[in-house]
């Protein structure tokens, strides 16, 4: 990842040299740092989960055994999201594929 020097927005290359969105600079590709970077396989559609506010999704199903404290269910339906600042763990939500209790889990 390459740094405008000018305002300080994250670079992006076209061609052999990198563009700042934001001001319009133009630097040339730090080559050496290019080396260090890991590229990530795209996700299939099977893994990508859009979802909108009031959207009827239950989350993905526990792929470790959790048990619900109501039914004693080994397995549930979760979600993540941060409830707190970026600099704390996201909140984990459960809710029990049998009997649909509800709990959260701080990290």
């Amino acid at each position: 990842m390459q740094f405008c020097d000018d305002c300080g927005s994250m670079m992006h290359s076209e061609g052999g040299e990198m563009i700042c969105k934001s001001c319009g600079a133009t630097a040339g590709r730090d080559d050496e740092l290019a080396e260090q970077f890991v590229s990530m396989a795209e996700q299939s559609g099977e893994e990508v989960v859009e979802t909108e506010e009031g959207a009827n999704f239950e989350g993905k199903p526990t792929d470790k055994s959790v048990t619900c404290e109501d039914c004693g269910h080994g397995v549930a339906w979760y979600t993540i999201k941060q409830t707190g600042s970026a600099d704390e763990p996201p909140t984990r939500f459960f809710k029990c594929k049998e009997c649909g209790h509800r709990w959260r889990e701080y990290n």
